[in-house]
Formats: C-alpha cells, sequence, structure tokens
C-alpha cells in the first residue's frame, strides 16, 4: 500500500505537483481564453456563472494553489500537493461508490500518449469489480477543429479507453492516439449508446472534453486537469463536474503508475 506520504513525496520528485512544466504565461492565457468564453478552453462546457479573468484566476488558485497575484506572469506554475492528495481521496472515493454498485462507465482521454496507461488499469479494475466498461461507437468519425483546420479522426478504445486517432494512422486498437480538447468524441460515444439502446454510463472518467462534455450533459464525471485547463475546475464549482484532480497532465507515463495503486487503494479495488 502506498502511504499518503509516499504518494507526496512521489508528486514532488516526479513534478507532478510543486512546480510543474506548465508555465504560469500558459495558464494567465488559459484564463482569458476561458474569460472570453473561447470554446478551445471551454472544453464543452457552457458556464452558468460570469467567470471574468480575476474570478477564474481566484478559482484555480483556490482548486489547485497557483497564484492569485495578477502581477506574478513568468516562470513554472505550481500546484499544491495537498490539493492534489484531497482530490486523489475523492476520485478514488467516487471510483469505489460506482464499483460498489456495479455501474457502467466510461473510460476516455486526450492525452493517449501520457494517461493511457493510468486509465486502463482504472478499466481492468472496474471490469473486474462487475462494472460494465463501455466501448461505443468504435470507428465512428469525428469531425475537430484544429489549428490546421478541420480534421477528421476516428473513436476507437485500447484497453477500454476511448481515444481519437487519425483514419490509417496505425491499426486499430493500437497506441498511440491524438492529442485533443474537444468534447465531440465523448458526444459521439454517448450518441452511439442512445442509438443502440445500450445503458449510458453512470460516471465518465477522464480528462478534457471527455469529463466537460459529459458533465455538461448531466452525466457525472471525474478527471485530471492542469493548470491550463480551467473548465473542470469550473465544471466542479458549478456542480457538473464531480472530481477535477489538480495535476501534470503531461509527464512521463510511468510516473503515474503510483497514483493509479494509490487511487485504485482508495477505491477498494486493488488487485
Amino acid at each position: 500500500m502506498l502511504s499518503t506520504g509516499a504518494l507526496r513525496a512521489h508528486l514532488l520528485a516526479a513534478r507532478l505537483a510543486g512546480p510543474v512544466a506548465t508555465s504560469r504565461e500558459e495558464s494567465l492565457r488559459s484564463y482569458r481564453l476561458f474569460a472570453a468564453r473561447d470554446p478551445r478552453v471551454l472544453l464543452g462546457l457552457d458556464p452558468e456563472w460570469g467567470w471574468g479573468e480575476r474570478d477564474v484566476m481566484a478559482l484555480m488558485a483556490d482548486k489547485c494553489g497557483v497564484s492569485a497575484d495578477p502581477a506574478h506572469v513568468t516562470g513554472p506554475d505550481v500546484i499544491d500537493p495537498e490539493r492534489t492528495l484531497a482530490a486523489l481521496d475523492a476520485f478514488g472515493g467516487r471510483l469505489g461508490e460506482a464499483a460498489a454498485r456495479r455501474a457502467p462507465v466510461l473510460l476516455g482521454t486526450g492525452h493517449p500518449h501520457r494517461l493511457l496507461g493510468f486509465y486502463a488499469a482504472l478499466a481492468d479494475a472496474l471490469s473486474a469489480a462487475g462494472c460494465a466498461v463501455l466501448t461505443p461507437a468504435q470507428g465512428c468519425s469525428v469531425d475537430i477543429t484544429t489549428r490546421f483546420g478541420v480534421r477528421t479522426y476516428n473513436l476507437d478504445y485500447v484497453r477500454g479507453v476511448a481515444l481519437v486517432r487519425e483514419p490509417g494512422a496505425r491499426r486499430a486498437g493500437s497506441e498511440p492516439g491524438a492529442h485533443t480538447h474537444s468534447p465531440l468524441p465523448v458526444r459521439a460515444a454517448l450518441a452511439g449508446l442512445a442509438e443502440g439502446r445500450g445503458p449510458l454510463p453512470e460516471l465518465v472518467v477522464g480528462d478534457h472534453g471527455w469529463v466537460c462534455g459529459a458533465g455538461q450533459l448531466g452525466i457525472e464525471a471525474i478527471g485530471l486537469a492542469d493548470t491550463d485547463d480551467p473548465a473542470l475546475f469550473v465544471g466542479e464549482a458549478e456542480g457538473r463536474v464531480s472530481v477535477a484532480v489538480p495535476l501534470d497532465d503531461a509527464v512521463r507515463s510511468d510516473y503515474y503508475r503510483p497514483l493509479t495503486r494509490y487511487v485504485l487503494n482508495r477505491a477498494c479495488l486493488s488487485q
């Protein structure tokens, strides 16, 4: 069993928390764009409250531990490891509740290069506990607006985790997929379930648009978010995201393994 103290030390050593690779400049840009309701940073969320740039910064200071000083404009951003630990506890609690009632779940990531292994381990544990790990609309085309224009991706699943990949990029079922913030993949997956008359997920687990897109549609969602992803924390503040875990979402994939063990232990799903 990984102790809280050992995980705290790992968070800092791996730069998952503490000073992180995400820069203050990147975070402030996201806060400005969120206040302007730019869809690139809304991630599928339609905020109910008025969120100015200072409001977003104050929320991120509360949820993540970043500086609330608008004069602090350069350097690495900072995540308070105590906030990460508290959110991981809540994240594990939600997983445990879903497992206890054998709820159908949907897992998806916009960071497959980094986070696929983390989510795949959760999918394996939830499946072993009797949860239906849903994989709807496999192969479905999704048109996503990128900085290079509209590009078509296909929805795919690796070890029960949804992701998108460019058509023909690699064989189906392989990894990795494409990085995306879009909520369109989760909407396509949910539409596939509705058309197939299968059970809708009672919990969506993921990041970026997977969490905000599901939460906006009224489905319970939990996920991981960096300091430049304010939408998940706004969703949590407004009650449409159950848990948003603050951490750097782009470190080496093996650095997330201790988090996997910790979360599964909290969920009573350790294998």
